[in-house]
């Protein structure tokens, strides 16, 4: 007969059962389940109101788009209207003048464009007004809307990475990816690695080598991952390798997640030599048969230089059988003018952004 009470109208005997399933395996796995389930639940309902929210914002902003080419309206219509409908629900907000401007915008940017126009209902307003009023073009648009979509970037990331020129770098990229990897995965390796790295959160002069380069990235490795780009997680430094009785580091090793595969990086404070592309495919053949996991994928070698050549760079990888990408890094965000005839075709560039969709 239970007699003894012990908390929140549990008997004692209720407490010990309770104590006894906490340390079960199976309870442990059915608690995370269920945790989980409720996080993706709730996720899922933010995603629905905020669809609603960009929703209703097309809506008004093809209203006024509409009526002002119907009946001739002038500017006054949006005041009148957000006069109205502050009027109407005063606790609300988003019905400034300027945000009804900005639905305006909104619209008229996105309604002839089929394709960007569902993207963009799934990434927040704040982001939108971002992506909208900071990108020249639909291409550069529907680059950091699918990218802010896959990779779940807050604002203050989404204006960084514009502020880098991710775009850019994205396009003008140099690896051997195209003939080295399975169609289904070249395209997802391609989003990981940049042509041109910014370490402007490093404290480094003009001078310096290999080492201080390296250690100054591993003071500030949150920094360093976050310009490498979404989903990699750091393995080590002078991840050391052992061959025929002798001893090689890779100067870091990440981990991809979305990729499943590691990520071998080489750091270069001078210019790209086409020797590089030969140690590092030496890197990636031991760590594919030494230290990559069952069910991970073929490892990817980035090499990161001081400055390159690109012509070089295309001899270099051309018959390298190993995924390999070269880049280069700088210490502040301008982009060189230089690098813009080495950009791809609208064509072209359509045809990466596709990239993008896939999972």
């Amino acid at each position: 007969m239970k007699v003894f009470k012990a908390w929140n109208g549990l008997y004692l005997q209720d407490v010990v059962e309770m104590d006894a399933l906490a340390r079960e395996s199976g309870y442990k796995e059915f608690v995370t389940d269920i945790k989980n389930r409720i996080r993706e639940a709730q996720y899922s309902a933010l995603k629905a109101v905020n669809k609603e929210l960009i929703g209703l914002y097309w809506d008004i902003g093809k209203g006024i788009t509409e009526r002002q080419k119907k009946f001739s309206w002038g500017k006054a219509v949006v005041e009148k209207l957000a006069f109205d409908l502050q009027k109407e629900y005063p606790d609300a907000h988003g019905f400034s003048p300027a945000n009804l401007w900005r639905m305006r915008n909104f619209y008229q940017t996105y309604c002839k464009n089929v394709k960007l126009a569902p993207v963009v209902r799934e990434i927040s307003w704040a982001k939108n007004l971002v992506v909208m009023e900071k990108c020249k073009g639909d291409l550069e648009r529907e680059f950091y809307a699918k990218m802010t979509r896959k990779f779940g970037w807050t604002k203050s990331v989404l204006i960084h990475q514009i502020e880098n020129r991710s775009y850019e770098k994205y396009l003008a990229n140099q690896t051997n990816f195209d003939k080295v990897l399975p169609a289904k995965y070249k395209g997802q390796a391609k989003l990981a690695v940049k042509d041109e790295y910014t370490f402007d959160f490093l404290e480094l002069g003009g001078e310096h080598s290999e080492k201080e380069l390296e250690g100054a990235l591993m003071e500030r490795v949150r920094g360093f991952l976050a310009e490498m780009g979404g989903n990699f997680c750091y393995i080590g430094n002078q991840f050391r390798l052992e061959v025929g009785g002798s001893e090689f580091f890779v100067d870091l090793l990440l981990y991809h997640r979305k990729l499943k595969c590691l990520v071998a990086i080489e750091l270069k404070v001078g210019d790209f030599m086409p020797e590089y592309a030969g140690k590092m495919q030496f890197y990636l053949s031991v760590l594919d048969d030494k230290v990559r996991l069952g069910g991970e994928k073929p490892s990817i070698g980035i090499i990161i230089c001081k400055s390159k050549d690109r012509t070089i760079v295309e001899y270099a990888l051309k018959d390298v059988k190993k995924p390999i990408g070269v880049s280069t890094y700088k210490m502040t965000s301008q982009l060189p003018h230089s690098l813009s005839k080495h950009l791809p075709s609208s064509g072209e560039i359509s045809e990466r952004l596709c990239s993008l969709d896939a999972k």
